[in-house]
């Protein structure tokens, strides 16, 4: 072996002269699959170089010679690199009707996560996606790579339909038999020998008891059926948003999925979960909880827009979704569905603290001159916090208070871009009295803001207050008060992604869970309340506009 190392890097100091020269990447190819059946992990690592070499030679030099050294340095690698399996299984089909290098870019963490689980690094890998990004057709390749590595060993797909499990079974028969998928040239040895659609189960080599796939859902009977001694997949379990909704039905089939589809798992079976989000209590929420902090569980969360509000998955040839196609979505559907299903971000509907349907709404302001304007302001402290301030409209007292909510301050940016916008809302809307919130950069910020209303002509008096109570306790204590009193825009009156919508959407998100990533939007609600509470008896004289 030492010898043929020496051979190995004789030739990889050529190739540090001319990366793209074809008679060495040639002998390095030739090399590696001549020490693969004695150092496997070496003869591959070197096929890398073969593969990436060759492919830009390729590109670049418009070279077919170095296009067929890189379809063979894929096929070498394929039964056990999944990556390579997948460009190399469509590379006969057109560009535009592959599936897998069009959305490589993107589909590559899950790629590498399944590769992960077959090597024995992981036990447990969990995938959230978007409808409509191939996270589905990912999983059926998937199966057909595993089934052709061990056909021996049964595996089993499983979900909430037997629609879906049907299209498994379909989908896989399809790349194993088709001719237009280059299967046969990966695993030249493997014959399917039975197949079932009635039942969904593919034989391959053997028939035996179990078969090399069993495609099952949830509901259908299972026990008896099969086991599952390699790959457990399962791909949305959860029917609808009917079933996400109902605690209940989400225990049940939380109870399913454990006695009856975990339970057909042998000893050292490896486990997959793919799925649009619904639900914090759906299957892939529950495995978190239970399993987020073994290093042997992965949990991938693609969401549809990125940091920058733009597509993940603008893919080419308009297989994809662009940003304005994820940005009408967002418009259309109502907030909660839009953060489950397409950003991964499922809430607890029944957790929440400020449903939708429970917010008084208005469309414009009384007639009448209102009795006071005072705002409350929660300022960021890092980590994609926003600088909230509501600013409430009040008539009447007691039980017959109502506080209009006409405008906001929620931006997420820096003092020196937020200290302005504060300053412009209080000289807008003539507030009288603001109460800020000192806990943190609190202090400086009503500071900086009570010289600027001053300089300007303004009227607002500015207090500053620390809070010591634990802050979903407060919000939850302040609820009641903000929902029979407070009142907030139509919908109509407001876009989703102004400031406006984007505190209404905080707002209604926010759930007792308390696994909400951001919850300015109620604590400055609720600090808001607590001002307007703390001046109550005396608002009328005190708070009365001078105009």
């Amino acid at each position: 072996m030492e010898k043929n190392r020496r051979i190995i890097e004789t030739l990889l100091k050529l190739l540090g002269q001319d990366m793209f020269e074809l008679q060495t990447l040639n002998d390095l190819f030739s090399m590696c699959r001549y020490i693969e059946e004695e150092d496997f992990d070496y003869a591959h690592e070197m096929n890398k170089i073969v593969k990436s070499n060759s492919a830009l030679g390729a590109k670049e030099l418009g070279s077919i010679e170095h296009y067929e050294l890189y379809k063979k340095s894929l096929l070498f690698d394929a039964p056990h690199d999944f990556d390579s399996y997948l460009i190399y299984l469509e590379f006969d089909r057109e560009p535009e009707k592959r599936f897998y290098l069009p959305r490589r870019k993107q589909l590559r963490t899950v790629v590498q996560a399944m590769q992960d689980l077959v090597d024995d690094k992981l036990d447990l890998v969990t995938v959230s996606m978007p409808p409509g990004t191939g996270k589905s057709t990912l999983g059926i390749y998937f199966l057909s790579w595993v089934i052709g590595r061990d056909p021996l060993r049964p595996n089993l797909a499983s979900a909430h339909g037997s629609k879906l499990t049907r299209s498994f079974y379909d989908g896989v028969y399809e790349l194993m038999t088709d001719p237009e998928y280059l299967y046969v040239d990966v695993f030249p040895l493997n014959r399917i020998v039975h197949t079932s659609a009635k039942d969904e189960e593919i034989h391959v080599n053997r028939k035996q008891r179990f078969p090399s796939l069993t495609c099952r859902s949830i509901d259908g009977s299972l026990t008896g059926a099969t086991r599952c001694e390699n790959i457990l997949y399962a791909d949305d379990l959860v029917k609808g948003i009917e079933e996400a909704l109902s605690i209940e039905r989400m225990n049940k089939l939380w109870e399913k999925y454990t006695n009856d589809l975990k339970s057909r798992k042998k000893q050292g079976a490896k486990e997959i979960h793919v799925a649009t989000r619904w639900s914090v209590h759906d299957p892939i929420g529950r495995l978190e909880q239970q399993y987020g902090n073994d290093p042997r569980a992965r949990f991938i969360v693609l969401p549809a827009l990125n940091e920058n509000d733009e597509s993940n998955f603008d893919y080419p040839y308009g297989v994809g979704f662009d940003t304005a196609y994820y940005h009408d979505m967002r418009t259309n559907l109502d907030d909660l569905s839009w953060r489950a299903l397409y950003m991964n971000q499922p809430i607890e509907r029944e957790g929440l603290v400020f449903p939708v349907d429970d917010l008084n709404r208005y469309y414009e302001l009384p007639q009448e001159e209102p009795d006071f304007i005072v705002s409350a302001v929660d300022t960021a402290e890092g980590g994609g916090d926003s600088t909230c301030m509501p600013v409430g409209y009040g008539y009447g007292t007691g039980d017959n208070l109502r506080v209009y909510i006409e405008d906001v301050v929620f931006d997420n940016g820096l003092p020196e871009v937020t200290d302005p916008l504060l300053i412009n809302k209080l000289l807008d809307h003539m507030v009288q009295m603001s109460q800020f919130e000192s806990n943190s950069a609190g202090g400086r910020t009503a500071d900086v803001v009570q010289k600027g209303v001053k300089e300007r002509g303004g009227i607002t008096h500015i207090t500053k207050k620390r809070t010591t109570q634990n802050k979903l306790t407060r919000i939850i204590v302040n609820s009641s008060y903000i929902k029979k009193h407070f009142y907030f825009k139509d919908e109509s009156q407001y876009r989703p992604n102004d400031p406006y919508g984007r505190y209404i959407k905080e707002l209604t998100t926010f759930t007792q869970a308390g696994k909400v990533k951001h919850d300015d939007a109620p604590d400055a609600t609720t600090q808001l309340a607590e001002f307007i509470q703390s001046m109550e008896g005396n608002v009328v004289e005190i708070m009365k506009r001078p105009f």
